[in-house]
């Protein structure tokens, strides 16, 4: 999509390349969306979601600032979904080579302002490595978004005991983004044994198995959360506060970038 007076913002794939050339020589923020492709998101949702809803967010900081957005990268590293078929994963210093090739290049071009807006949990440490070796090789730091930390002030409308994956939070989202993908009456709640587990403030490593012996890893569904509780309403009000967040952040994080834009 081209920029339009009602979208400031275009998409790196709609340009031509003396079009791209003018917008990265006069500084645009050039926003890389990270988003899989395929990955489980249990019985309810498509491989998709994480890609449709990085597309809809950047949709969104489009129609809100004058950025270009990058296409959507569909591969990264998920190691907790590889029990299920379909879900695509590369391994971590695989997916660091990618984006920093993909950083790089856009480097090359004359951009020097990044944004890597991330939509998974796994991705964060890989993302936080390739952006340094970014900054250390080419001089430009890029920016990068925490999904977890995005649209806190529309979590209060959630009712599910626990949350993360395929949850109440994403299966509203895409009931937002796209209704007919969803198959609602799939879903169903599923905590695996996380409702018992002792509390503790060290993470450990998941990956998810439909074997109850488990422990933590378990989750027959392959979902974390209650998917039942998901309408559109919920979905739409997430989708505009994590964008809001991400397009104050950008406007923080490059305020030379946005002067001109109310």
């Amino acid at each position: 999509m081209m920029a339009t007076p009602d979208r400031p913002g275009a998409f790196l794939e709609d340009l031509t390349w003396p079009e791209a050339t003018v917008l990265f020589d006069a500084g645009a923020v050039v926003v890389v969306p990270i988003g899989a492709a395929a990955k489980e998101h249990g019985p309810h949702l498509p491989l998709g979601t994480d890609w449709r809803v990085a597309r809809a967010l950047a949709e969104k900081i489009a129609e809100a600032l004058p950025v270009v957005v990058a296409p959507v990268v569909g591969f990264g590293y998920y190691p907790a979904f590889v029990n299920y078929p379909g879900s695509q994963h590369l391994s971590a210093a695989t997916f660091i080579a990618l984006v920093e090739e993909l950083l790089g290049n856009l480097v090359a071009h004359g951009v020097t302002r990044l944004a890597i807006l991330n939509t998974g949990v796994s991705t964060e440490a890989p993302l936080q490595l390739a952006a340094r070796a970014v900054k250390e090789r080419h001089g430009v730091t890029p920016v990068i978004a925490d999904i977890r930390n995005l649209g806190r002030a529309a979590r209060h409308l959630l009712q599910q005991q626990q949350g993360g994956h395929a949850d109440e939070h994403e299966t509203s989202l895409m009931l937002a983004i796209d209704p007919a993908a969803v198959r609602l009456d799939r879903a169903e709640p599923d905590y695996g044994h996380a409702l018992d587990a002792p509390k503790s403030v060290f993470h450990r490593p998941v990956t998810f198995t439909g074997d109850p012996a488990a422990g933590a890893d378990y989750s027959r569904t392959g979902a974390f959360g209650d998917p039942t509780l998901a309408t559109a309403e919920k979905g739409r009000a997430f989708l505009d506060a994590m964008a809001e967040d991400l397009i104050q952040g950008l406007r923080a994080s490059f305020p030379g970038a946005f002067k001109d834009t109310p």
